[in-house]
């Protein structure tokens, strides 16, 4: 049997707030709420805590939160203030499956119509804040545009980090322990951006990868936690190296010979970053675009959206 309160609760608010779109008065409350979705059973004290630095006023975490139940808490959000105060509500998604995050961040968008919607930002695992920040970080030191790159792991940041050298048309050589699945990412990554000059290779291939060492000049280790992607005398040897980031901070490290806490730091005529280093730049990318949600109610930030914002850091 159709619960009926249930049919008739979007329609009642959606009348609700369309019979406030033309209402003058000025807004009851100028706070900012950030509405925090979590895929995990507990949502995130990180997160949230980052955003209350960021300027959030109040944080509603919701965790366990699954695409069947988002419909209903994305209509929380946008049938409650006026269509000029809904910049003041924004939502964050979160958790450590990306994969469930990029699904939760397909449906809330698909859930807006209208004017009736507000700014979304998307960082499940912390993915697309860490790959900013990675990237980033060789801007800062290389030419992006001029570079060869050798991207080591092809989980959820080396995707995305991948991905971002790709639009900054550096060459991209993305690596996995498995030459498949190299080869499925970089095609993914080629249907996302448009003459992307990215080439798949493994040390499966002995021939393919010894191109990649000798061609890189940028080297990124976003491997899992606690795997050493690659020791030193290799890196060593890639003579063309100027700029070697390890985004792992549980040892064994992703490269051998770099330190956490490295930034910057010259380590025998590289340039070398550690997980730590490149994470005040990525604190400060979350930041940042945590305060952008609250500045328009129609923004999405993904990884390229977020990225952007860093440029302006």
């Amino acid at each position: 049997m159709t619960n009926e309160n249930t049919v008739e609760y979007p329609a009642r608010m959606a009348c609700d707030i369309l019979s406030r779109m033309s209402d003058n008065k000025p807004p009851t409350d100028k706070r900012k709420i950030l509405i925090q979705f979590d895929s995990d059973r507990h949502a995130s004290v990180f997160d949230r805590v980052v955003a209350i630095d960021a300027g959030a006023d109040e944080v509603f975490s919701y965790g366990g939160v699954t695409l069947a139940q988002l419909p209903g808490l994305v209509h929380g959000a946008i049938f409650t203030r006026g269509v000029p105060d809904l910049k003041r509500t924004a939502i964050f998604i979160g958790g450590a499956s990306v994969e469930t995050g990029e699904q939760l961040l397909a449906r809330t968008v698909e859930t807006f119509f209208g004017p009736l919607r507000v700014s979304v930002m998307m960082d499940a695992n912390g993915s697309n804040t860490t790959a900013a920040g990675a990237v980033i970080s060789a801007r800062k030191h290389l030419d992006l545009s001029n570079t060869s790159a050798l991207v080591l792991g092809t989980g959820p940041v080396g995707i995305r980090a991948a991905r971002l050298l790709a639009r900054e048309k550096s060459t991209v050589y993305l690596s996995s322990r498995n030459i498949q699945r190299a080869r499925q990412a970089a095609d993914a990554i080629h249907q996302q951006v448009g003459g992307a000059n990215l080439i798949a290779c493994s040390p499966e291939q002995p021939d393919s990868f010894a191109q990649a060492l000798a061609a890189a000049e940028l080297l990124i280790a976003a491997g899992p936690a606690g795997v050493r992607m690659m020791d030193k005398a290799t890196q060593t040897g890639m003579k063309k190296l100027r700029l070697a980031i390890d985004l792992n901070a549980v040892p064994p490290l992703g490269l051998e010979g770099i330190d956490m806490t490295d930034k910057a730091k010259d380590r025998n005529g590289v340039f070398a970053f550690g997980a730590l280093g490149v994470g005040g730049t990525k604190m400060k990318i979350h930041r940042a675009s945590i305060a952008r949600l609250f500045e328009s109610n129609d923004q999405v930030l993904d990884a390229e959206a977020i990225y952007e914002i860093a440029k302006g850091i």
